[in-house]
């Protein structure tokens, strides 16, 4: 929620090495295209993983005089300051992580641990003070292991220092990419005041269920809302293995931002191989296949508007998921889906509508007698262009099977299933708007024809 108490669309970008290699200039053009595509929040991280104590930034300058959490170098962050200045102009939110988790407790290969419970609360101080009149939210964490009382102390200091001096929200970016470990932030209990909503880290596999971690953080008690602050991101080697198991693509992406968002997530977090690095040429790191410049096109990041402009055209704050509205198929591991392939849907709370997220064109059927009023209006939601084609209203039976059009098992489609007396415009329309036509292709007769409904 903004300070208003209108909604805050969290749909957030992954720019861990910003600050670090990054000038001015380079920031303001990558804001201003991410602004475009009408993302929200960017994470980036004040001490980076990638040697961010030792490495200076584009100006020459490091964080800390010898190190030492106790004398920051007011040089690197006044331009940390410009940056957060100019994210927030371009309306841009920043999601900012203190320090990559490394740097609190070691693990194999990692640099140098440099907190302990006092500088922690100290550098917390400093932080707050620094940036309490920006538009930020707290990240601690960066990606290691909570897995003493040491750690969790450390974090608890750096939480109280920030709180002490600062006005923002605080959440905690965990380890994440193995199902052995907890991958969200609730390494914190529910009722621990060291963070205000939990944030999943999902990794960088294709098969991991996304939509059981989140679910399991949206019924937690006491109440915390959740995130995805980190799942497979796009041109990235899947599970670290692009011989054996390539690279990840738009429609990859697609299904984990639908699958959380749908499974409880109030927002969610895209990333990119090359921009979280702002690599630039040369091998970079786990093979990047472009620059980060490039990479801003990549056709992952523009899909996030259309999820956005989707979630944004029916009741935003009273969207719950459910799980009951699909109907299973006999052969529990075949259709509608699973796995890869598994279907999401989320509804209003009031049942005035209802989501169904399909990551492959299958036919499947839906309790459609849960949904309010007598008749309904129907639309199927291209999240790859954010063009919709109205399949107009119908009498509200207790089944309704759904062929959606051209069938494959990597075309993805929305289908939204409308009270028709509540005039909801068509998907990804804002509320309020004067125009009737949605951007994009045209319908064809022939994606219409193999759209069809069956009423039971």
């Amino acid at each position: 929620m903004y300070g208003d108490s209108s909604a805050f669309p969290w749909f957030g970008d992954t720019a861990w090495e910003l600050f670090h290699r990054l000038n001015l200039s380079d920031a303001c053009r990558y804001f201003q295209k991410r602004a475009s595509q009408r993302f929200t929040l960017i994470q980036a991280v004040l001490l980076p993983e990638l040697n961010g104590l030792r490495t200076p930034n584009a100006y020459g300058d490091l964080p800390f005089i010898k190190q030492d959490p106790n004398q920051p170098n007011q040089a690197y962050f006044a331009f940390v300051d410009e940056v957060i200045r100019a994210a927030n102009a371009a309306g841009l939110v920043m999601g900012l992580l203190p320090t990559w988790g490394d740097k609190v407790g070691r693990t194999h290969g990692d640099g140098p641990q440099i907190f302990n419970v006092d500088n922690a609360r100290n550098y917390g101080e400093f932080l707050g003070r620094q940036y309490k009149d920006r538009q930020i939210i707290w990240i601690l964490g960066g990606d290691r292991l909570v897995d003493d009382m040491e750690k969790k102390n450390i974090w608890r200091a750096l939480a109280a220092g920030l709180r002490s001096s600062s006005p923002h929200l605080i959440t905690f970016h965990p380890k994440g990419g193995d199902a052995s470990i907890s991958s969200s932030s609730s390494v914190f209990a529910a009722d621990d005041p060291t963070i205000d909503f939990n944030m999943q880290q999902n990794g960088h596999r294709d098969d991991t269920g996304s939509w059981e971690r989140i679910q399991a953080d949206y019924l937690s008690f006491p109440v915390k809302p959740v995130v995805d602050g980190e799942p497979l991101y796009e041109d990235h080697p899947i599970a670290f293995q692009p011989e054996a198991r390539g690279y990840s693509n738009a429609h990859d992406i697609r299904r984990f931002m639908y699958w959380d968002l749908f499974a409880g997530a109030f927002g969610h977090t895209y990333g990119h191989h090359s921009i979280w690095q702002m690599h630039r040429e040369g091998p970079g790191v786990n093979f990047p296949v472009m620059s980060w410049v490039e990479a801003l096109d990549a056709p992952g990041a523009s899909d996030v508007q259309h999820a956005r402009a989707l979630l944004e055209s029916r009741p935003f704050l009273t969207r719950v998921p459910e799980g009951s509205f699909i109907i299973p198929s006999s052969a529990p591991h075949s259709v509608p889906g699973r796995g890869t392939k598994r279907m999401v849907a989320t509804r209003g709370q009031d049942w005035s509508y209802a989501m169904i997220y399909l990551p492959a064109s299958r036919q499947f059927s839906v309790r459609a007698g849960q949904l309010a009023g007598s008749k309904l209006h129907v639309w199927c939601f291209n999240p790859r262009d954010g063009f919709c084609i109205d399949l107009g209203q119908i009498p509200k039976p207790e089944v309704l099977e759904i062929t959606p059009p051209e069938a494959g098992e990597n075309l993805d489609w929305i289908m939204v299933l409308d009270d028709a007396n509540r005039g909801f415009k068509p998907p990804g329309q804002p509320v309020g708007a004067i125009s009737e036509l949605k951007p994009g292709e045209p319908v064809t007769l022939e994606m219409r024809s193999h759209l069809r409904l069956t009423a039971r």
